[in-house]
């Protein structure tokens, strides 16, 4: 392709008169990062080789010319080592990264709480969310110091080609599992709430609730256009309104907590049987009653749901290379607005939706609000919002992963419509085909899930973080490298539960472990 032989079809440029720039001066770009091998070159492909004669015959002229170049070419290289200059507002990638946050695992957040306790479960948040902050500013401080914004660069500069690879490999497994799972909601979800709006009882067949081609219906009319934007900036909006849509699922459990009575009438059985469960003296039904501690048999499970509830790290560095005026402050600012915000979001979410139900939640909230009435027009309206909020999450979560194969098979490439197109028409049609001819396959992503998901939140920003930070600046027992050493002991820690519990629920036959994810 033409672009990629732009660098070896140059001649060398005629020697001027005129100092050239310092070196830091001429690899100095506004966002931070250094430039690529050969794009110096691109800039002088305009000048004609002839021309040298005419320019050593009027120095003053070739004065001028040169300078004239000289600038033209760093303008050149600021250009083309991003294809853009950051334009996203602080806002937008507030949205963005908070919409890379927010999962379908918010609906199994009742359930985690239900078997921890209000103040465990508070506890075990905000850990997590703490150690999601610091997890990102590990990633930022190495991003600083080498000016490289790519998860998978950062992975060559401390390892090199093998940190590059696991990187690479572990963000594009990861991805893909959760994209899978996203449209695998969408796939079950969105049949029975259109057939509950049409009233459909008995479906005899009709495509419209048929997931299959619902989910190839979204792909195609939704996610596919979202995806094929050059920006990730681009969708600020999108994922302003996926985080709505959330809000809205909030205020509708915080809403039916205060409408739904304690205990609950199921809706199957028709009857009364739960309603006149037995109380003590006082008149309360202990069934109805929060408990702030709560130690049992699921307890153990609901720390990987916990652990991986703040997974954005492979959007970290994608959106801080498009943040307008970006500098590490700015971007852990971001950062840590997105994780208060959504962490905000998970608490009440989690409490409410325990309070309504208390020890009867299952692990996803909307089947047990199904309980109470399936035809209930507000429920089926969360229902739609929540499958839009995880339908607009999936051109957020592309984004690493097409960012991820193109670093791993054309680190040297520039921007490519074509090749643009194809990574993300390649991918999606791979994930439909996934959930619709293989949809066991979830339990395969549940594994790497578990291994993934550890080392790019915990591991990789520490180990990165102790070979990239210099020892001249800290030493291997200063105390920075020492937390970040135990981080990544913590992520192993995480990694090995994971594993442990999904083996566990494989032989038992169950399916209580799950991610945040």
């Amino acid at each position: 392709m033409s672009e990629d032989k732009a660098a070896e079809s140059v001649e060398p440029a005629p020697a001027v008169p005129v100092s050239a720039p310092a070196p830091a001066e001429m690899n100095s770009i506004p966002n931070g990062k250094g430039h690529e091998t050969g794009e110096e070159t691109t800039a002088a492909a305009k000048t004609p080789a002839g021309d040298t004669t005419e320019q050593s015959e009027d120095p003053e002229a070739n004065l001028a010319e040169s300078q004239e170049f000289l600038s033209n070419m760093e303008d050149k290289k600021t250009t083309r080592f991003t294809d853009f200059e950051g334009k996203t507002s602080f806002g937008m990638s507030v949205f963005n990264l908070g919409n890379a946050i927010m999962g379908s695992g918010i609906l199994g957040l009742s359930y985690a709480m239900a078997n921890t306790g209000v103040v465990l479960f508070l506890v075990l948040l905000t850990v997590v969310a703490v150690l999601s902050s610091y997890s990102i500013h590990l990633l930022l401080k190495s991003s600083g110091i080498v000016g490289i914004r790519a998860y998978e660069q950062l992975g060559q500069r401390a390892f090199g080609t093998p940190g590059k690879m696991a990187a690479g490999i572990a963000i594009t497994l990861q991805n893909i599992g959760a994209m899978s799972s996203y449209l695998y909601i969408v796939k079950y979800e969105f049949p029975l709430v259109i057939q509950a709006f049409l009233g459909v009882d008995k479906p005899s067949g009709e495509w419209y609730l048929n997931g299959n081609y619902l989910v190839i219906m979204v792909s195609i009319s939704v996610i596919l256009p979202l995806a094929l934007m050059k920006q990730l900036g681009y969708l600020g909006y999108t994922s302003g309104f996926s985080l709505t849509c959330m809000v809205f699922f909030l205020i509708s459990v915080i809403y039916k907590k205060f409408h739904t009575p304690c205990p609950f009438l199921d809706f199957t059985f028709n009857s009364t049987a739960s309603v006149t469960a037995v109380t003590n003296d006082t008149g309360y039904n202990p069934a109805c009653i929060p408990k702030m501690v709560n130690l049992n048999s699921q307890t153990a499970y609901t720390i990987p749901i916990l652990a991986f509830a703040f997974v954005c790290h492979p959007e970290v560095l994608p959106i801080y290379t498009e943040l307008k005026n970006p500098t590490k402050q700015r971007m852990q600012h971001v950062s840590n607005i997105s994780i208060v915000v959504m962490y905000t979001m998970y608490f009440l979410a989690a409490l409410f939706g325990y309070l309504t139900f208390y020890g009867e939640v299952e692990s996803e909230l909307l089947h047990t609000y199904s309980r109470l009435d399936p035809y209930d027009t507000l429920i089926l309206c969360v229902r739609l919002a929540v499958l839009t909020a995880v339908t607009l999450t999936v051109p957020i979560v592309l984004f690493p992963v097409r960012r991820a194969i193109q670093q791993l098979f054309f680190p040297n490439k520039t921007f490519y419509w074509p090749r643009h197109i194809a990574i993300a028409v390649t991918l999606l049609t791979l994930i439909n085909m996934l959930v619709i001819f293989a949809p066991n396959i979830l339990g395969i992503f549940g594994i790497i899930g578990a291994t993934s998901a550890p080392c790019l939140i915990f591991i990789f920003p520490a180990v990165f973080y102790i070979r990239i930070v210099p020892e001249e600046e800290e030493p291997m027992r200063s105390t920075p490298k020492i937390l970040a050493a135990c981080f990544a002991g913590i992520g192993f820690l995480f990694m090995i539960m994971s594993l442990s519990f999904i083996l566990i629920d494989w032989t038992s036959g169950s399916s209580k472990a799950s991610s945040g994810h």
